[in-house]
């Protein structure tokens, strides 16, 4: 038995406290956990056949209770697991693991059903036994594997193995004309109950490659598999890359679609920002011709006032009207003062006209002189 534990775990500091009645060592009344001997942990775990076994001293099978609160490294409570494990899966695992779980000293023995057993008893499998042996025998929780297991395990199977629990799930596996196999392991006090993983099973997994049988078989034939080795017949097999064809197609135009979709969105980006911008620079442009030329706007002060400044120019104004009106009497021989020529002399029979029609005169050029500097002042 000093074999079957792992010289790592020998190795292992104790603790110094004094053992238990079982081997365990205890600390104020509390049975303290001994490490588990696990031996495939880096290599695969050796087959039943290939382990030499010391029949010469006696082996006394342990209770729960003992099991329970913890036994030596040298006497690890040996716990037996059987099944067909075909397409080994995360369910199989996860039976193991509480298997190897169930104390705190576990040394796991997993037996595996043949190919024989198998057929007759539940049915064709996708993975032979030796394929099935090497998948259990691979899983980290496993120290021993029994090939070619019994569906019915007897008492002569158990004591040649030295088993002191059964690990199987609680559900009543009834086969080979019993309602449950595992009735006089339990009925023995030999039965450790584990709980089955919802969701996945051998069946579940061969249910799905069924139901997408077209699915694998197209998968396969890309990979370079032959219709005869997928068991396919011609007309299949054509139809099978017909389909493939039209995947592809069916691929590139999605792709087209998708690559269009985001050419699509973005213009529509670039074009909500355009019109964004071109409502801004509008609103721009139509606040300053409202500027410039609405009601308010600065056109029409610029209009007002140059048509004041029009009917100014036009109608000039007129010359004050403060003077003293004062008669005149007309004089035929008035001439400007620009011109050359004057006015005859006064008759000198009456020196008082004389002197009135030389005031005239002087009044007259005065009020044509103011009149032409207002024009001219007008004017410019």
């Amino acid at each position: 038995m000093d074999a079957q534990c792992s010289p790592k775990v020998s190795a292992r500091k104790r603790r110094k406290e004094a053992p238990g009645p079982n081997g365990a060592a205890e600390e104020d009344g509390i049975p303290s956990k001994v490490q588990r001997c696990a031996v495939g942990l880096r290599q695969p775990a050796p087959f039943s056949d290939e382990i030499e076994v010391d029949f010469s001293k006696p082996y006394v099978r342990v209770t729960m209770e003992e099991a329970s609160r913890g036994t030596p490294c040298e006497r690890p409570v040996r716990v037996y697991a059987d099944g067909i494990f075909d397409l080994f899966h995360s369910g199989h695992a996860r039976a193991l693991m509480q298997a190897k779980n169930l104390f705190p000293n576990t040394y796991l023995i997993v037996g595996v059903c043949s190919d024989e057993l198998t057929h007759n008893f539940k049915g064709f499998t996708v993975m032979n036994e030796n394929e099935r042996y090497d998948a259990v025998q691979h899983c980290r929780y496993v120290d021993e594997v029994v090939r070619n297991a019994p569906w019915t395990l007897t008492p002569e199977f158990l004591a040649e193995h030295r088993i002191d629990f059964v690990a199987h799930d609680d559900i009543p596996y009834s086969s080979a004309g019993s309602d449950d196999v595992y009735k006089h392991i339990k009925e023995a006090g030999m039965f450790a109950p584990t709980q089955r993983t919802e969701g996945i099973s051998t069946s579940d997994i061969i249910t799905r490659i069924v139901r997408d049988y077209d699915v694998y078989a197209r998968r396969n034939l890309q990979r370079g598999y032959t219709a005869k080795e997928l068991n396919v017949s011609f007309i299949n097999e054509k139809k099978y890359h017909l389909q493939e064809r039209v995947d592809k197609v069916k691929k590139k135009v999605k792709d087209v679609e998708e690559k269009s979709k985001e050419f699509v969105q973005k213009v529509e980006e670039k074009s909500i920002d355009l019109i964004q911008k071109w409502e801004e620079k509008s609103r721009e442009f139509i606040g300053s011709f409202l500027e410039m030329f609405g009601p308010e706007g600065a056109l029409k002060h610029m209009l007002k006032e140059g048509k004041g400044r029009m009917l100014q120019a036009i109608s000039p104004k007129q010359s004050p009207s403060s003077s003293p009106a004062r008669e005149r009497s007309p004089s035929p021989s008035f001439r400007w003062p620009f011109s050359g020529k004057t006015s005859p002399p006064c008759s000198p029979a009456n020196p008082s006209r004389r002197k009135v029609a030389a005031c005239d005169i002087r009044y007259r050029y005065l009020e044509q002189s103011k009149l032409g500097s207002n024009v001219l002042l007008t004017q410019v």
